[in-house]
C-alpha cells in the first residue's frame, strides 16, 4: 500500500454496559450490549469494513464488545489491547492511529466516548451531512463510525477524512444506518 493509498478508520463505541460495584475499568456488558455486539460484527462483515487491524482499550466493556462482534468477521485480524483508548482525548487518539496505521488499509479502534466523538469530528473537520450532524449530537453505545482516508496515517488532521457511515444498534432488531 502507497501513502496515497485510500485506507479506512473504523471506530467503534463498546456497546451497552452494566453498571456493577466494580471499578469503571472493569464494567462489563449489559444484556443489550452483549447483544448488540454481534450485530456489530455482522454490520461490519457485510458492509466490507473487515479490518486489517484492531486496536481496543483493554477495559473490560470494549474487550467483550470486540470478542462478541469479531466471532461474526469471518476473519481474524490482528488485535492490540491499548491503555490508552481508556479515556483517551483527541490528541492520544491520534497518536495510536499515527502509530499503528502503517500499511494497514482499514484499521479498526473499539473505545469509549467522548474521544471517539471528538475524533470522528476534528477529521471530518466542517463538512455538512445528516450522518455528521448526528454525530454531532451523539455517538451513542454500539455506534459504528467509518470514514474514508487520504493522507498517510500519521498526517491525519483537521478535515482530512471523510465521515462515509454512521451506524447505530438496532432498536428492533436492525441496526440504524445514517
Amino acid at each position: 500500500m502507497t501513502a496515497d493509498t485510500p485506507k479506512s478508520l473504523v471506530l467503534v463505541r463498546h456497546a451497552k454496559s452494566a453498571w456493577p460495584d466494580v471499578p469503571d475499568h472493569e464494567r462489563p456488558l449489559a444484556g443489550r450490549g452483549r447483544r448488540d455486539a454481534p450485530l456489530a460484527g455482522q454490520w461490519l462483515r457485510d458492509h466490507g469494513h473487515v479490518p486489517d487491524r484492531v486496536i481496543c482499550s483493554t477495559a473490560q466493556r470494549t474487550r467483550e464488545t470486540w470478542e462478541l462482534a469479531s466471532a461474526h468477521l469471518d476473519a481474524s485480524p490482528p488485535v492490540t489491547y491499548d491503555r490508552r483508548l481508556y479515556g483517551a482525548d483527541l490528541r492520544q487518539l491520534l497518536d495510536v492511529v499515527a502509530e499503528s496505521g502503517g500499511d494497514v488499509g482499514t484499521l479498526l479502534l473499539v473505545g469509549h466516548d467522548p474521544g471517539l466523538q471528538e475524533l470522528i469530528l476534528h477529521l471530518a473537520g466542517d463538512r455538512a451531512g445528516d450522518a455528521l450532524e448526528r454525530v454531532r449530537v451523539k455517538f451513542p453505545t454500539g455506534a459504528i463510525a467509518t470514514l474514508a482516508i487520504a493522507s498517510p496515517w500519521a498526517e491525519l488532521g483537521a478535515g482530512s477524512a471523510e465521515l462515509t457511515e454512521f451506524v447505530v444498534p438496532p432498536r428492533h432488531g436492525r441496526p440504524h444506518h445514517y
